[in-house]
């Protein structure tokens, strides 16, 4: 087995081999600069920035008292949703988490209805009966999430077995965040998907907390990648901010699903700049440190990659900046006209007698 060198404390880091003969071949992430056409690139780079807007737009309404419950903001993460998204065809699927905004915007969603369902109207993508942790695309691939913590992984299995049984060459993205990783259903669910060889790539998005615990107290381990040869699978551990390498990692582990190999445990390294919830006063953390993640900001870095390798000027990134803000404002704005649930189709989505 190979071992990092590097520091616990060094939150930059490589893709890590867990063991020889389960390694995966993961090249650069900058020589997608020259592969992936330009139009895909800005596609990225808008998508990030939209995260961005819907999250703080989301925050704003929060604040004005127009969103029902609470909500789990992913500012500070967008790399790791949208450079895993580019790895899939259109027909693949992503499952994901409470923290889920920006694997739905990523995954194409309307913006419009997506704010309908977050502030709970009749047009959102669930009839307004989801609301922030709910929202699913099933017709766009997105089949959503549970506000249960690590819920998803177990229901990615029986999707895997799905389409394994189907012959299908679909591939499901699985996402959830480093708290989950310590959960029961998480270890039975990457030795099922092992043993059967289910095309789900498991993507951890380590974001340095569960809810107010440090993985540094949680786990005795630098990469939670490692638990991935526990099951005889590949873990890779990417720089989370870097959508570039979120990209190319993901895509190999999408690729090697999809050929019929098995599942995968990607760990995105990332950091979330909010509290857990809107009820959390961030009293775990210093400001020192939340600044410093902030200095690693994914679509500044984005940004300054693509002027450096001239792909973009800075005119052309701050027009991409102005539609996507622009994209996230009309979609509030008609989200707000849209009517409430009736009270007369209350039991139109119940199920059970």
């Amino acid at each position: 087995m190979t071992r990092s060198t590097e520091d616990k404390e060094d939150s930059t880091v490589a893709v890590v081999d867990i063991e020889e003969n389960l390694s995966l071949e993961v090249g650069d992430g900058a020589c997608l600069l020259e592969e992936l056409p330009r139009e895909k690139l800005a596609w990225m780079l808008q998508k990030m920035r939209e995260i961005r807007y819907f999250e703080e737009k989301a925050e704003e309404l929060y604040t004005r008292g127009l969103v029902h419950g609470t909500m789990h903001l992913s500012v500070g993460q967008e790399a790791s949703a949208v450079g895993s998204a580019v790895a899939l065809k259109p027909n693949d699927l992503v499952i994901h988490h409470h923290r889920g905004h920006g694997h739905t915007i990523a995954k194409g969603a309307d913006i419009t209805l997506m704010m309908a369902e977050f502030l709970g109207k009749e047009p959102g993508y669930c009839r307004g009966r989801g609301g922030s942790m709910h929202i699913a695309d099933i017709p766009g691939g997105n089949l959503g999430a549970t506000g249960v913590v690590g819920s998803g992984i177990p229901t990615a299995v029986g999707i895997g077995l799905a389409l394994h049984m189907r012959k299908s060459d679909q591939v499901l993205l699985c996402f959830f965040g480093d708290g989950a990783s310590n959960l029961g259903e998480f270890h039975e669910s990457l030795n099922m998907a092992s043993i059967w060889d289910l095309p789900v790539v498991f993507i951890c998005e380590n974001n340095q907390y569960g809810m107010s615990m440090s993985v540094k107290r949680s786990m005795n381990i630098d990469r939670i990648s490692r638990r991935a040869c526990s099951y005889r699978i590949p873990g890779m551990s990417v720089d989370g901010n870097d959508v570039l390498a979120v990209c190319q990692t993901v895509k190999v582990a999408v690729e090697h699903a999809r050929s019929g190999k098995g599942p995968s445990l990607v760990e995105n390294v990332t950091y979330r700049w909010r509290g857990h919830s809107k009820s959390d006063r961030n009293l775990y953390r210093t400001q020192e440190e939340i600044s410093t993640w902030k200095e690693r900001c994914p679509i500044k870095r984005f940004e300054k990659v693509l002027t450096d390798a001239s792909v973009m000027t800075s005119e052309e990134i701050e027009a991409i900046d102005q539609e996507a803000r622009a994209t996230v404002d009309r979609a509030a704005e008609e989200a707000l006209t849209f009517p409430e649930p009736s009270p007369e189709n209350l039991e139109d989505e119940v199920y059970a007698p």
